[in-house]
C-alpha cells in the first residue's frame, strides 16, 4: 500500500489514535514517549490535508486535500472521531476491569460502556478536525502552511480544554502527559499540561506540513519550532527551580496491597487493613507517615473500640506526624472521602475533604442510576470539599493533600498558590486504583503526578494501595518507588520548595481562562483570515 493510500484510510486514523494512547504510557515499560505523541498526531494532520483517491490521482504535487470545503468537514469529523476513539479507548480501557472484574457487569456491556464513553468524548476532537477542514481549505494550506499548523493546534487545544472542563471534566490521557520527559517538559511551569499539549499539536501540524513549509520557504516557522525544542532542552539547566525552605524531611509511604475484591469485606480485607496499617503506624520512625486513600475502609465510629484513640495517641507526642485516607461524615452532613492529619500539639486533627469527585464512583450523574444498579460496587454520592483547602503544616512544611483522581486537575490544585505565604511546599497524593488491576493505569497516574510536580515545581509524595507509591521531586523525577502490587513501606526523603511558577501564578487567579482566550483568539484571527479569502477565490 502506497503512502497516499495509507493516509486515505480511516483505519489509519484509528491506528494513530491507539499510538497516541501508547505515547502516554506504554504497557511494556510504563514510560511516556513524547516523540510518538507528536508523530501520531502528525499522521492525523497529514490525513486531513490529503485529498481522497476518489477525487484526484495521487502524486507528489497533489498532496493537498480537496477544494470542495462544503463536504470536506465531514471527512474531518470522521477522521477526528476515529482518532479520538482509538486514543481514548486505548487510554482508559482498564475501566473494563473495574466494571467487569470487580463490578460484575457483563463483559459485553462493560466493553460497550468503555467504547461509549470514548466515543462520546471523541466528539470534541471530531468537531475540532471538522472546523479545521472548514477553515483551512487547500489553497490556504498551500499558501499559508504555518498559519494552518497553528490553527490546528488551537482547535485541538480547545477540544482538550473542553474534555477536561465540561461535564465535570475527564482529562485522563491528555496529550501533554506524554511529555513529562523531553524538551517540552520545560514549558509545564509556564503553561501547564494544556500549554504543553498546545505546543505538541503545533509541532505535529508543522511536521505534517513540513514539505509545504520548505517548498514555500517558510524558514521562520521551521526555525521557531527548532528554537522551541532547543529552549525546552536547555531550560531545565537555567530555569529557576524554587527555593528550598530548609532541611529535608524523611517520609514513610505505606502500600498495603489490599485486594480490591476484599478491601471492603469485614472478615478479610477490612481486618487485614486495620491490622497491617496499625502495625506500620506503631513501628514507623519516619518524621511523616502517609497511608493511601481509604487505608481505613471504615468510618472512625465503626472502627474497633479503642482503635482510633490509640492511633491518635500514637502521634500526640514526639516528632512524628501522619496523613491517612479515611471516609468521614454521617447521614445528615453527608459523607466525604477524606485525608486526616495527626501531629503533636493539635487542638483538632487536620482534615482535607476531596473536592473533585469521580463520576459513577463517588457521585452518580443524573439519569444513570439504572447503570450503576447493574454493578456490585460500593457506590455513593459523596459531599464535596472546597477548592483551595489549607495545607497540613508540619515542621516547616506545608503539605497539600489530594485524593486519587484530583491530581488530574492542576487548575484546581493551583488555587492553593494564590497567597505565596501559604502556598504548599509539597503535594501528597493518596490513591487506590486497585479497581483497575495490574494495568497501565498505574503508570499513567504516575505520569500525571509528575506533570503536577513540573507545573508547580513541588515534590509529590504518592501513597497508594497497589501502586505507584513513589516520591517525585520538584523536577518531576521519580527518586524512590515501591514495586507495584507488593506490600511494603517506601522509605525516603523529600525537600519541599517555595516560590511560585508562572503557571501557578496565573492559574491560581484565573484558572484555565487565559488558555481558553488565547486559543479562541487564534481561531478567530486565523479563521477570519482564512474563510473570507477562500470564499473570494471560490
Amino acid at each position: 500500500m502506497g503512502l497516499a493510500r495509507w493516509l486515505a484510510s480511516p483505519l489509519t486514523a484509528l491506528a494513530a489514535g491507539v499510538a497516541q494512547a501508547l505515547a502516554i504510557a506504554d504497557p511494556w515499560t510504563g514510560q511516556p514517549h513524547g516523540w510518538l505523541q507528536v508523530l501520531s498526531l502528525a499522521v492525523l494532520v497529514a490525513q486531513l490535508v490529503q485529498r481522497t483517491r476518489r477525487e484526484v490521482s495521487w502524486s507528489a504535487s497533489t498532496w493537498a486535500r480537496p477544494e470542495k470545503t462544503g463536504t470536506a468537514w465531514r471527512r474531518g469529523l470522521l477522521l477526528g472521531w476515529l482518532f479520538g476513539l482509538g486514543w481514548l479507548a486505548g487510554s482508559f480501557w482498564w475501566l473494563f476491569i473495574s466494571m467487569h472484574t470487580y463490578g460484575g457487569l457483563n463483559a459485553a456491556l462493560a466493553v460497550a460502556a468503555v467504547l461509549a464513553l470514548a466515543g462520546f468524548l471523541s466528539l470534541y476532537y471530531a468537531l475540532a478536525c471538522a472546523a479545521f477542514m472548514a477553515l483551512a481549505p487547500a489553497r490556504v494550506l498551500a499558501a499559508r502552511p504555518g498559519a494552518a499548523a497553528l490553527l490546528f493546534a488551537a482547535l485541538w487545544t480547545l477540544a482538550e480544554l473542553a474534555r477536561g472542563s465540561w461535564s465535570t471534566g475527564f482529562p485522563w490521557g491528555a496529550g501533554g502527559y506524554a511529555h513529562v520527559d523531553g524538551p517540552l517538559a520545560a514549558y509545564a511551569r509556564l503553561a501547564g499540561v494544556y500549554g504543553v499539549g498546545l505546543l505538541a499539536a503545533w509541532l505535529a501540524g508543522g511536521l505534517a506540513l513540513l514539505p509545504r513549509l520548505i517548498e514555500r520557504r517558510r524558514w521562520l516557522a521551521v526555525g521557531a519550532a527548532a528554537l522551541a525544542m532547543a529552549w525546552g532542552t536547555a531550560a531545565p539547566l537555567i530555569a529557576p527551580q524554587g527555593d528550598a525552605p530548609g532541611a529535608r524531611m524523611d517520609v514513610a509511604l505505606l502500600q498495603g496491597n489490599i485486594p480490591q475484591d476484599q478491601k471492603f469485606i469485614p472478615g478479610t480485607g477490612v481486618a487485614d487493613s486495620l491490622r497491617w496499617y496499625g502495625e506500620q503506624w506503631q513501628a514507623s520512625q519516619a518524621t511523616l507517615v502517609v497511608a493511601p486513600e481509604t487505608a481505613l475502609p471504615l468510618l472512625p465510629r465503626q472502627l474497633p473500640d479503642g482503635y482510633w484513640s490509640a492511633l491518635a495517641g500514637r502521634f500526640t507526642h514526639g516528632g512524628q506526624a501522619a496523613l491517612l485516607g479515611v471516609p468521614l461524615g454521617d447521614m445528615e452532613a453527608g459523607y466525604t472521602n477524606s485525608v486526616v492529619g495527626l501531629a503533636p500539639g493539635q487542638a483538632e486533627p487536620y482534615r482535607y475533604d476531596k473536592h473533585h469527585l469521580v463520576p459513577f464512583g463517588e457521585f452518580i450523574p443524573p439519569f444513570f442510576r439504572w447503570f450503576t444498579r447493574m454493578m456490585n460496587i460500593p457506590l455513593g454520592d459523596f459531599a464535596r470539599g472546597a477548592v483551595g483547602q489549607p495545607s497540613f503544616a508540619w515542621q516547616g512544611q506545608r503539605l497539600a493533600p489530594n485524593v486519587c483522581y484530583e491530581d488530574l486537575f492542576g487548575e484546581e490544585l493551583a488555587a492553593r498558590f494564590a497567597n505565596p505565604a501559604t502556598a504548599p511546599t509539597a503535594f501528597v497524593n493518596v490513591s487506590n486504583i486497585a479497581w483497575f488491576g495490574d494495568s497501565v493505569a498505574i503508570d499513567q497516574h504516575l505520569a500525571i503526578s509528575r506533570m503536577r510536580a513540573l507545573e508547580f515545581e513541588r515534590p509529590m509524595l504518592r501513597a497508594t494501595n497497589t501502586g505507584a507509591t513513589a516520591i517525585i521531586d520538584h523536577r518531576g523525577r521519580v527518586t524512590h518507588q515501591q514495586p507495584r502490587l507488593t506490600r511494603g513501606v517506601l522509605l525516603g526523603s523529600f525537600e519541599g520548595r517555595t516560590g511560585v511558577t508562572p503557571y501557578a501564578w496565573w492559574a491560581s487567579r484565573l484558572g484555565l481562562w487565559p488558555l481558553w482566550i488565547l486559543v479562541a483568539a487564534v481561531v478567530l484571527v486565523l479563521g477570519g483570515i482564512v474563510a473570507p479569502r477562500a470564499a473570494a477565490k471560490d
